[in-house]
């Protein structure tokens, strides 16, 4: 008998463990994203991503799991674009309207430029259990902490009123969440700069800002 060192053993092991697990995200991105969560069984998502109904339930649980991690894959890059586009050269001294403006700009294009992650985030995850509920809520809560900080500093540089802004940005939140999920089951694929207008404009009226131009 040859033998072979554990940490062989465990890296080829391990190397299996994540080529399951990115198959199983790339088999719910395509069944979740064309078809829908409710229409995708685990035995379909299973053989789609050519692994055994084992590899799901050690690496994910169940689909719902799978539908969570995708979500939390796209979410954080249309969060990671959003902090990208406030650190971007000049934005310290834009007015709030084009501070938003870039935010909703960076923000539409990361969570849209595939429509089946933007079917997954903003429809899919809708009402399927009170697990990917409070998954969500999580997220919701989130981007209310980040774009309450905006508001505040918006408030400073004297740009919007001074108050406590954090029930209009989670009401924002919540409305920027149904929209994005409007464009998503819409037919027609609405240009992500007409969703980053649509999207400016609303932050700005609910933070009583006025918009020029």
């Amino acid at each position: 008998m040859v033998d072979v060192p554990v940490d062989q053993l465990t890296g080829a092991v391990d190397g299996r463990r994540t080529r399951a697990r990115a198959q199983l995200l790339d088999a719910g991105l395509e069944l979740f994203g064309v078809y829908g969560y409710a229409a995708t069984s685990e035995q379909a998502l299973c053989e789609v991503a050519g692994v055994p109904e084992e590899m799901l339930w050690e690496e994910f649980g169940s689909r719902e799991g799978v539908l969570m991690a995708l979500h939390n894959q796209i979410t954080t890059s249309g969060l990671r674009a959003a902090e990208q586009a406030l650190l971007s050269e000049g934005m310290d001294d834009c007015p709030v309207a084009e501070r938003f403006r870039r935010l909703f700009d960076a923000y539409v294009s990361a969570v849209t430029r595939d429509l089946r992650e933007a079917r997954i985030t903003f429809v899919e995850v809708l009402g399927v259990s009170p697990a990917v509920d409070a998954h969500c809520k999580k997220w919701r809560d989130l981007w209310g902490d980040f774009l309450t900080g905006e508001a505040e500093r918006a408030a400073v540089r004297g740009e919007a009123e001074e108050r406590d802004h954090r029930v209009v940005v989670m009401v924002m939140v919540g409305t920027v969440h149904e929209l994005m999920a409007h464009h998503a089951r819409r037919p027609r694929r609405a240009r992500p700069d007409e969703v980053s207008e649509e999207l400016t404009k609303l932050g700005l009226a609910m933070l009583g800002v006025e918009l020029v131009g």
